[in-house]
């Protein structure tokens, strides 16, 4: 899809010799929250409720660098709060390219014009730029007026000076499918890499508790919104998650696919979850099969559960590290294209 093919190299490399060692857990892309901060309020998150004491706190790079050598993930996505917030992040960002890292740095860009400067482009940064649709569904998910046109000036900026950008949208269930196909429409008009889109996780402490979807509606709004996808459409997804949204195949819940690592220490059981944490990333491999994960599983959280954090990366797994995978891949990327 919209990934570059150094990127997917890199990464199909490391699945398959992971596959060949014969582990069955290896991290694809490591969560780093290096703070919790943020200059926004958006009424699906629950990642921000804390104290002022917490949310003065700022993760060391070099407590960042080691949690990535520790979980030897190929890719970072640094989120938060508002990483741009951070005064370490160009450093921090530069210390994982060294690396030969890939890095994602997720931003609402509110502060992005006034931050740019202090970052190069490099085809292991890619900024991925939180929009949750058009002008009027971005501002009333994110409970700012003007944030919409703010983000794709900070985005104009970014695509101009040779940034790798993309754009990270979740789907709530007041969410129009047509005018949802609107907006990928502008997003990639500005000159966007790829789009991300997930529909929202049920936190309990988001401030708005009755925008989530069910998983059904889920399948059945995600059919509406690609039914017919545009060929100038390209999403940041691998061809088996697209299907999963549109209920056309089936996967289970990867949840070590994408640990999380916060200012906090390793959180267990996911990023989406929080059972507390753990000292080391060995630790939370060898407990996290206990939690039951997944929408076949114990938890109660998991059950509508659709996002990319748990099941983009079991569809890498199954295209790498499974017989047929790379077929059942293409064959979904053919019907995806195809046009009723």
């Amino acid at each position: 899809m919209a990934v570059p093919i150094t990127q997917a190299l890199t990464v199909a490399k490391y699945a398959i010799s992971n596959t060949l060692k014969g582990k069955k857990r290896y991290p694809l892309v490591m969560m780093l929250e290096p703070l919790f901060q943020c200059n926004l309020a958006c009424s699906g998150c629950g990642k921000i409720q804390y104290p002022r004491e917490i949310l003065s706190r700022r993760m060391p790079k070099e407590k960042a660098w080691a949690a990535l050598e520790e979980c030897g993930a190929p890719v970072v996505s640094i989120a938060g709060g508002e990483p741009l917030l951070h005064p370490e992040m160009p450093q921090m960002i530069e210390g994982f390219i060294e690396r030969g890292k890939f890095v994602y740095m997720c931003t609402n860009a509110q502060v992005l014009l006034g931050k740019i400067d202090l970052y190069k482009p490099s085809k292991y940064l890619s900024l991925s730029i939180h929009l949750d649709g058009t002008r009027e569904m971005h501002d009333k998910s994110v409970n700012k007026e003007g944030a919409y046109d703010i983000a794709v000036k900070g985005i104009k900026e970014a695509v101009k000076r040779g940034f790798r950008v993309t754009t990270n949208t979740t789907i709530f269930n007041d969410a129009d499918p047509d005018e949802v196909r609107r907006f990928f429409d502008e997003a990639m008009s500005l000159g966007v890499e790829g789009m991300m889109i997930s529909p929202g996780f049920p936190y309990n402490k988001a401030p708005s508790q009755n925008i989530f979807l069910e998983r059904n509606k889920t399948v059945e709004l995600f059919k509406k919104i690609l039914s017919n996808p545009k060929k100038e459409w390209v999403f940041n997804h691998s061809p088996g998650f697209l299907a999963f949204l549109k209920g056309e195949q089936e996967y289970e819940c990867t949840p070590w696919g994408n640990p999380t690592y916060s200012i906090f220490g390793w959180q267990k059981p996911c990023y989406l979850i929080n059972d507390g944490y753990c000292e080391t990333f060995a630790e939370l491999m060898d407990c996290i099969d206990s939690y039951g994960l997944g929408h076949n599983g114990t938890r109660p959280e998991c059950k509508d559960c659709m996002l990319h954090s748990g099941y983009e990366a079991s569809a890498v797994r199954d295209i790498f590290g499974t017989f047929g995978g790379l077929a059942r891949a293409a064959k979904h990327m053919r019907n995806f294209r195809k046009r009723s």
